[in-house]
């Protein structure tokens, strides 16, 4: 995946909560030029959100009138989910059965460092949010690729595109910045916990905790601030 923040990124997480939460209802119609104006950018960043969101199916193109609204069941965001939770603790089995290799675990470490050092401090900014994006997509990716198996990269590519299935599918509140921290910090010691478990080598502690950690999104009162992380 790419680590790097788009420029409509912001635009994409807040756009993203909106629907999920019903704030923007389904099948309203979202206007580029409304929308721009509503976020202080260009329309660009807003054309470039929208599209990914119509890949992950929160929004329909309605031809030159631009895009609708269309939130998610409760249901459709707990089955991906939860298939992504299978896909990546199979992931992470596969690494804790075998010898860990000690370059891989000297990347794991020096990825978990870059979330320890941006929950060091007591002060949390819109920009750490960006930070936390790029550090949490390098963790997942570095897992996945440490798999070496290409049946779970592209079962995962697929399923990314349901709603909120995504690492990357972050929906933040950008107007409640310590609760976007709360959780976002909750999720950084879960790569902890995982980690460990591969480290140890215990291939059932470290699927279950990566389990846990997909399903972490689902917990009353975090979803839909947050998506998987």
């Amino acid at each position: 995946m790419d680590q790097a923040m788009k420029p409509g990124q912001r635009v994409l997480f807040a756009l993203r909560k909106m629907i999920v939460s019903g704030e923007i209802p389904d099948g309203t119609r979202i206007a580029e030029i409304g929308t721009a104006e509503r976020f202080g950018v260009s329309r660009m960043p807003v054309r470039t959100a929208l599209r990914t969101l119509e890949q992950e199916g929160l929004v329909a193109r309605l031809g030159r009138r631009g895009y609708a609204a269309r939130g998610p069941t409760p249901t459709s965001i707990e089955d991906a989910i939860e298939v992504r939770g299978v896909l990546e603790g199979l992931a992470v089995r596969i690494i804790a059965s075998r010898p860990i290799a000690p370059a891989f675990a000297r990347k794991l470490k020096a990825c978990l460092a870059q979330g320890d050092a941006l929950f060091a401090g007591d002060d949390f900014v819109a920009d750490d949010i960006d930070r936390f994006y790029s550090y949490n997509l390098a963790f997942h990716d570095l897992l996945l690729d440490a798999s070496g198996n290409s049946a779970i990269t592209v079962a995962l590519s697929r399923n990314n595109h349901l709603p909120l299935a995504s690492a990357g599918a972050l929906a933040v509140d950008w107007d409640d910045l310590a609760s976007a921290r709360h959780h976002l910090h909750a999720a950084h010691q879960d790569h902890h916990a995982v980690a460990a478990a591969i480290l140890a080598g215990q291939p059932d502690e470290a699927e279950s905790r990566m389990r846990r950690h997909a399903r972490a999104a689902l917990i009353p009162g975090m979803m839909p601030l947050v998506g998987p992380l």
